[in-house]
């Protein structure tokens, strides 16, 4: 038996990094998911590769019309959704706050923050239907220590959004069965990170007390713990999960 037997989820940004992660490791814990992200090609591949567990379909999470579209398709295709993984997330431009754009400032809070209110607004009340449920909110370290290198103040913005909207809706839902967690990576080896750091390890590792950078299946671990019945009084916390790099 899996963990995850009989639980129906979306993972956002399930295409590549961690969100695949998250989508493989769920399915292998026995859940039924539904993978989005607005990278059709890999998405589909993997969704095949994971087999009749798993459907893809594209999505503009920052979009509540075509979150609407999710829950109805993930409805259709498996039941009233349990498991919510609001993955999905960029960086945007590495610039200081005078120089960023409204345009790109936008942009991030866009994707990062308000994608994870739509996906709870659209959710919420299918796990109501199923009796209850668990959200997991992907925000980060920036969204718990802002330090010197952080990339822009859109992208630290939105991650602590995250935070205290996992602790509004935790609260709000917690009598309708509804948990909500955050989660929140350091440094881990993504497609993302290396895009952004031009890293393949070495330099980052350094800094981090563990002296090396996760792998998105770590993550992923927590992921299904917290999407599981093994978590049922965790709900409105932050976990962190960096190496200990924010306790240094």
């Amino acid at each position: 038996m899996g963990k995850l037997d009989g639980k129906v989820a979306v993972v956002t940004g399930a295409a590549q990094g961690m969100g695949e992660a998250h989508a493989r490791r769920l399915v292998a814990e026995g859940a039924r998911v539904v993978l989005t992200d607005v990278n059709v090609e890999r998405g589909e591949a993997i969704a095949a590769e994971l087999g009749s567990n798993a459907v893809f379909m594209r999505h503009d999470v920052a979009s509540l019309t075509e979150w609407t579209a999710v829950v109805g398709r993930t409805e259709e295709a498996f039941g009233s959704i349990t498991v919510l993984v609001n993955n999905a997330g960029i960086i945007g431009p590495i610039t200081d706050t005078v120089s960023m754009s409204e345009d790109d400032y936008l942009a991030v809070i866009a994707v990062n923050q308000n994608s994870q209110f739509y996906g709870m607004k659209a959710v919420i009340p299918s796990m109501i239907a199923a009796g209850g449920g668990s959200i997991v909110n992907i925000s980060s370290t920036a969204g718990m220590k802002v330090a010197i290198g952080s990339p822009n103040l859109a992208y630290v913005g939105s991650k602590y959004a995250s935070r205290g909207m996992t602790k509004f809706v935790a609260v709000e839902y917690g009598p309708k069965g509804i948990r909500v967690n955050s989660i929140h990576p350091g440094f881990i080896m993504t497609p993302m990170m290396a895009a952004a750091t031009d890293e393949t390890g070495g330099g980052i590792a350094d800094v981090v007390p563990l002296r090396r950078i996760g792998d998105p299946d770590e993550v992923s671990r927590l992921v299904t713990f917290l999407a599981s019945d093994e978590s049922s009084y965790i709900s409105g916390m932050e976990h962190v999960i960096d190496g200990a790099l924010t306790a240094s």
